[in-house]
C-alpha cells in the first residue's frame, strides 16, 4: 500500500469536516467528462490517518476520491475491501481510494459520522458525499462509483490519476508550466510536519514550542502546536466511549473536555465551544483555567476570522469578568 506524498501545509482546520453531506447526489445524464488534467501518484489506493488526510484534499480537487472508513477487526469488511480496491483500480485513475482505520483515526470517523464498517463516502473538490455503509455487491459498487464520476463533472473534478513510471505519466506534465518552488519552511516547521507525518505528536509538540520561544509572534507555530496538541490527545482513542464516558459524567472537566476535542476534529466548534462555556460556571478555579486554556487553543485552531470564535470569546470574556 503506497502513502501519500508528504504535504501537510497550514494546519488549521486540517481534518475539519464540518460540511459533511448525508446524502449521495442525483446522478446526471449522460457520462463522465473524460480526464481534463493528469495527477501522477505513486499509486491509487492510500491509507491516510487523522494527521494525514489534509493531504488529500488538494487531490480531490482535481480527481474523485472515494474514502473506505474499514476496519480489521471486520472479516466481511476485509474480504469487501479486497474488491473495492480491484474495482476502483479498474477505473484506471478517474477514481483514488483513500483508506482509513476507522478504529484507530477516531477524529475522520467522527466526521464522516461513522455508524458501521465498512462506510464509503466520495470527497470531491474537498466536499464530502455519503455513499453508502456496510458491504455492496460489485455491480451495486460499480453504479455508485458512477454515479460520483457524474456528480464529479458536474461540479468540474474531470482529472485522472496516473501512475508513477507508467507509459502515460508525465505526459500531461510537460505541457504544464512549471510550477514555482515553494517557498522553505522555518526548521522547527518542517520538522513539526516530518513529526506529524510520522504520528510522533510529541516531537511536533516541541518543535512547535521551540518555535514560539524563538519567536513569541509566530502565529502559525502557535496555531500547529493547538492542532497538535488535539491530534496528541485523541491519538488511540475511539469515539463511541468518549461520547459515553461524557454522556455518564456530565459535571466531569476531563471527560467534557475531550468530547469537546472530538467536537473540535470533526469541524462541531459550536457544540464544543457550547459544551465548555455551559459548564464553565461550575467548575473550580483549576478546572476554569483548564477550560479557559482549552478554549484559547480552539480558538487558534478555527482562525480568529471565524464568527463562531469571536462569539464564544465574547461568552468567555463575560464569565471570566
Amino acid at each position: 500500500m503506497s502513502n501519500v506524498p508528504p504535504s501537510v501545509g497550514n494546519l488549521r482546520g486540517a481534518v475539519d469536516l464540518s460540511s459533511l453531506v448525508n446524502r449521495a447526489a442525483a446522478p446526471a445524464s449522460g457520462t463522465a467528462a473524460a480526464p481534463s488534467t493528469t495527477v501522477p501518484l505513486p499509486g491509487l489506493v492510500f491509507e491516510a490517518t487523522d494527521a494525514t488526510f489534509n493531504d488529500f484534499l488538494d487531490l480531490s480537487m482535481t480527481v474523485p476520491l472515494i474514502v473506505e472508513l474499514y476496519s480489521p477487526r471486520s472479516e466481511p469488511g476485509t474480504q469487501f475491501s479486497v474488491t473495492l480496491q480491484r474495482v476502483v483500480t479498474e477505473y484506471a485513475g478517474r477514481l483514488v481510494l483513500v483508506r482509513v482505520d476507522a478504529d484507530a483515526n477516531p477524529q475522520l470517523t467522527q466526521a464522516f459520522q461513522t455508524q458501521a464498517v465498512p462506510t464509503v463516502a466520495a470527497l470531491i473538490g474537498g466536499r464530502p458525499v455519503a455513499l453508502f455503509s456496510g458491504t455492496v455487491d460489485e455491480q451495486q459498487l460499480r453504479e455508485v462509483f458512477d454515479q460520483a464520476l457524474q456528480l464529479a463533472a458536474q461540479n468540474g473534478v474531470t482529472g485522472a490519476a496516473v501512475v508513477e513510471g507508467s507509459p502515460d505519466a508525465g505526459t500531461e506534465a510537460s505541457a504544464e508550466p512549471a510550477e514555482e518552488t515553494p517557498t522553505p519552511l522555518p526548521p522547527h516547521h518542517a520538522e513539526a510536519y516530518a513529526a506529524i507525518e510520522q504520528g510522533d505528536y510529541d516531537t511536533a509538540i516541541e518543535e512547535y514550542k521551540t518555535a514560539i520561544a524563538q519567536d513569541p509572534r509566530d502565529t502559525m507555530a502557535v496555531a500547529g502546536l493547538a492542532q497538535v496538541g488535539l491530534l496528541a490527545r485523541l491519538k488511540g482513542t475511539a469515539a463511541a466511549q468518549i461520547r459515553a464516558a461524557a454522556a455518564e459524567a456530565p459535571s466531569d472537566p476531563q471527560a467534557q473536555l475531550l468530547v469537546a476535542d472530538l467536537d473540535v476534529s470533526g469541524g462541531h466548534l459550536e457544540d464544543a465551544f457550547g459544551r465548555l462555556l455551559d459548564l464553565f460556571p461550575k467548575l473550580d478555579k483549576d478546572a476554569k483555567d483548564a477550560v479557559r486554556v482549552r478554549l484559547l487553543d480552539y480558538f487558534e485552531i478555527a482562525g480568529v476570522d471565524d464568527p463562531r470564535v469571536a462569539k464564544a470569546r465574547s461568552r468567555l470574556a463575560a464569565l471570566l469578568y
